[in-house]
């Protein structure tokens, strides 16, 4: 059929790209942390693909969610959190934790959150 969505390519184990680590890493992170990749673009040869792809959709300064690089890359959440932990751990991502209630008051900040909602 000519209007199935394209399935991805045979993936990696999970344990293949955390160094077989299956536990929570150092870093926490929940569904709704902002991860920014913190390596530069020329330096990110050598990483298995899927941490290349997954640096390639969170370019500074904006980053993601990792909910949303979960539906994204289509894993589901708690293996992601484990990778990305990884990729914190190695100083790869850089996180940053949900706004406060605070933060959220902001009616600018409000709208461009609807707009890139709006995007997606």
């Amino acid at each position: 059929m000519p209007d199935e969505p394209q399935r991805p390519g045979r993936r990696t184990r999970l344990y293949a790209l955390t160094d077989g680590r299956t536990a929570a890493p150092h870093t926490v992170l929940t569904m709704d942390t902002t991860i920014t990749a913190a390596a530069a673009e020329d330096a990110l040869g050598g990483l298995p693909t899927e941490w290349q792809a997954i640096l390639a959709m969170c370019p500074p300064p904006g980053g993601l969610a990792v909910a949303e690089i979960a539906a994204r890359t289509g894993m589901r959440l708690t293996p992601m959190t484990l990778l990305l932990g990884e990729l914190a751990d190695r100083g790869l991502i850089e996180h940053r934790p949900p706004l406060d209630g605070t933060e959220t008051t902001n009616v600018h900040l409000l709208m461009r959150i609807r707009d890139n909602l709006a995007r997606i």
